[in-house]
């Protein structure tokens, strides 16, 4: 039976070699994330059941190694902003479609060049690799983000957070593919805004627009994704699609007149306060063009009169920031019952190497 070999390797050619030999022999990949620490890496590997590994000094052969069904292409983790991490399935076929249906979106041709500087071990980076190597279009991949080499690249095509946009000179490529993170609603007009899950095999909706292939429906206002690049099955051998292939997102969103979707935020995120709903990136997308706003993240805290507060985490550097300045800056931009109405100092917000804040780790009391 085909096995699952893991790839402790930096972003690189080696990489990818690595990646195609392992599927030359009909076993599957699972790009392990080096930044995690030393027992978090041990973990994933013995729960997604990994039998090789392959890193700079060889491949070496592990316990406990599950196989793979033929025709399985990676495992990858899902980002673990609302629990821990699963093994997400992807085929061939699967990736074979994200592909093709990628490229047909943004026209890519022989004379386009990806490069991947996203973390490999997540699918939003992972990606920008299996389509390049699928399409045959000319790849660069460099071990992670750095300005300087993004803005020195060749490349026509990127896959990027929203962070990472504000550091480079967007205007050097012909498309910028961003993910993570909701983006800027100043972004240039080349950037195309994805959604999309590990699930669902990258970013399934570009500019509220599907793919081709993929079907949206609202059903009690969650998002269900139907789309030949849609996982396999978890790791463990279950799976979140339902009986007639639909994928519960988790997601709350609406179909607009025109089928684009937009997509609000996750069903367990809404904050209720005083009856309305409030959902925590419409205010942290305003919070943080204060200029004294590092980084911010909100959350509802529980409260006798109101259910919940909408209450701000900020990291800042002014010692002097209160309460009423945040407010007074949002003031214009958003109705008066989604201000915050707490204030705490942080010194970090939790983070997905893709930039979603980590709700699961943040505090739910104060």
């Amino acid at each position: 039976m085909p096995k699952l070999t893991a790839l402790d390797l930096p972003g690189s050619p080696e990489f990818v070699h690595a990646l195609q030999q392992v599927w030359e022999r009909g076993d599957a990949v699972f790009p392990l994330d080096r930044r995690l620490p030393l027992n978090a890496q041990r973990s994933l590997l013995k729960r997604f059941g990994v039998a090789t590994i392959i890193s700079e000094d060889g491949e070496s052969t592990l316990n406990d190694g599950q196989p793979v069904e033929p025709g399985d292409a990676i495992v990858i983790a899902t980002s673990g902003s609302s629990g821990p991490p699963k093994g997400a399935v992807l085929t061939h076929s699967s990736l074979e479609a994200s592909a093709r249906a990628t490229s047909a979106r943004l026209k890519v041709t022989t004379n386009d060049h990806w490069l991947a500087c996203l973390p490999l071990a997540h699918i939003g980076g992972l990606s920008v690799i299996t389509r390049s190597l699928i399409t045959g279009t000319a790849l660069t991949v460099i071990n992670g983000f750095d300005a300087a080499t993004v803005d020195n690249s060749d490349a026509t095509l990127v896959s990027l957070v929203s962070t990472a946009l504000q550091r480079i000179d967007a205007s050097r490529f012909r498309c910028i593919v961003l993910g993570g993170a909701r983006p800027p609603a100043d972004r240039p007009a080349h950037c195309v805004a994805t959604y999309g899950l590990t699930e669902t095999g990258s970013g399934v909706v570009y500019n509220g627009m599907p793919l081709d292939g993929v079907s949206i429906e609202i059903r009690e206002g969650e998002v269900y994704l139907k789309s030949p690049t849609l996982l396999r099955c978890y790791r463990d051998g279950t799976s979140p699609l339902t009986t007639d292939g639909w994928l519960p997102t988790g997601d709350l969103g609406v179909l607009r007149d025109d089928g684009s979707l937009h997509v609000e935020g996750r069903r367990g995120d809404v904050i209720n306060s005083g009856g309305e709903k409030v959902w925590p990136e419409d205010v942290e997308r305003q919070l943080i063009l204060h200029p004294d706003v590092v980084d911010v993240a909100v959350i509802g805290v529980q409260d006798i009169e109101w259910g919940q507060v909408v209450t701000a985490l900020v990291v800042t550097d002014r010692n002097d920031l209160d309460l009423d300045d945040l407010r007074d800056f949002c003031r214009d931009q958003l109705p008066g019952y989604a201000l915050p109405r707490r204030l705490q100092r942080v010194t970090a917000i939790p983070r997905t190497a893709l930039g979603k804040v980590r709700r699961n780790k943040l505090p739910a009391s104060f």
